[in-house]
């Protein structure tokens, strides 16, 4: 019920606040829990071409669980702290983080080759998160961070100045 009230006084609009509160969270969650409980999965969808021993080597099972570490990050950091708070600047803030740790994300599947980035008919499973999902989540946070939507927004202004003006 709080939390209703609070999101009708929110300057976050609804869509925003669905998507960067619970969709993103959702599945920055699901990477979490293959990268840590279901490691062969993860490791075969993201490199199919190599055949991977029943026992991982030690550093490759701690990369994998430094992995979903960050996924669980990721996860907390939009389903807590954005829920923490309607400040924008705050939302602004950690959104551009997130907008920059995309870019990061998308380059670190570039070894696979530029492929990776258009031909979704060869996409299985990682590749639409890794690559898909990351597009819809940056380009949702691109069009945050460019007030598309938001009360007060740089477009919006100018609207209002040129209204002004005639």
């Amino acid at each position: 019920m709080a939390e209703a009230a609070r999101s009708q006084h929110s300057p976050i609009p609804p869509i925003y606040r669905h998507f960067f509160l619970y969709v993103e969270p959702l599945a920055s969650l699901v990477g979490a829990y293959y990268a840590l409980c279901n490691p062969h999965e993860y490791l075969r969808l993201t490199d199919p071409s190599i055949a991977y021993s029943k026992h991982l080597p030690l550093s490759t099972s701690i990369i994998l669980m430094q992995l979903s570490n960050l996924y669980f990050l990721f996860t907390i950091n939009e389903a807590l702290v954005l829920r923490a708070t309607s400040d924008i600047n705050v939302w602004r803030t950690l959104l551009l983080c997130l907008l920059i740790a995309d870019v990061g994300h998308l380059y670190s599947v570039h070894p696979l080759g530029f492929q990776v980035y258009w031909n979704l008919l060869s996409w299985n499973a990682i590749d639409w998160g890794n690559v898909g999902f990351v597009y819809m989540g940056a380009t949702t946070r691109i069009c945050f961070l460019a007030g598309l939507g938001l009360q007060g927004s740089p477009s919006k202004r100018r609207t209002k100045r040129r209204m002004k003006k005639s």
